[in-house]
């Protein structure tokens, strides 16, 4: 078996170096706690294996060739990324309305009676570690992206050949992207981690929680709205 490697791997360093939702999601994540920016890097790569089998076996071909079945794809994937979005928006706004002083947060009625002066609000326990949360949110967004099934369809038959059989050919490049893909997010990771203490300070997260939520939202409705 004979592919083009180096163009290959040139493809997707670009790719990957080009900011995207599972950018947003993995440095997310991984600002807010790294064993999660983990579990969501793991989980983009996860949905990246199911767009590489599918065009391995040929779904992803009917997929893009159904305008039905792609526009339904690409609209779970644009409304998944609206929802981050928003939860996004609305936890930065709640944040900002308990950092406000106990007497304006008495006047608003925002403050919970049942919860003690000076607790932080409990926004429900999950039922997942940040690890499994965070994979979810990753693979959910990577398998609803149709873009990254539309790249193992269009880039990949760039760098095969006639001289093996063609799925075995999309696989190896499939999990060559694949492999790359933990490198880099990990890497990735361990930077977003670094910058947990500023994105700690109050002001900093505030700003930090709304640019991305409203990033979230603005690709999720570029994802639904671009043919």
């Amino acid at each position: 078996m004979s592919v083009d490697l180096v163009g290959f791997l040139g493809v997707v360093l670009v790719a990957y170096l080009v900011p995207g939702p599972d950018f947003l999601v993995v440095v997310r994540a991984a600002a807010e706690d790294p064993s999660r920016g983990r579990g969501a890097a793991l989980g983009a790569q996860a949905g990246l294996c199911v767009h590489m089998l599918a065009a391995a076996i040929g779904l992803a071909v009917m997929a893009a060739r159904s305008p039905l079945v792609y526009n339904g794809i690409k609209l779970m994937g644009a409304a998944y990324l609206v929802h981050l979005g928003v939860r996004a928006v609305v936890a930065a706004r709640r944040a900002a309305r308990e950092r406000r002083p106990e007497g304006a947060r008495a006047n608003d009625g925002s403050e919970d009676p049942d919860r003690p002066a000076g607790a932080p609000a409990v926004e429900g326990c999950p039922s997942a570690g940040p690890g499994r949360s965070g994979f979810a949110e990753g693979f959910i967004t990577n398998v609803l992206n149709p873009k990254a099934a539309l790249f193992f369809l269009s880039i990949l038959p760039q760098f095969v050949n006639g001289n093996g059989p063609l799925w075995q050919q999309i696989l190896f490049l499939g999990f060559l992207d694949v492999v790359i893909g933990v490198a880099y997010w990990f890497v990735l990771v361990l930077i977003a981690a670094r910058l947990r203490a500023l994105l700690a300070r109050p002001k900093v997260r505030h700003r930090w929680e709304l640019t991305t939520g409203w990033l979230f939202i603005a690709i999720g409705v570029g994802l639904a709205t671009v043919a």
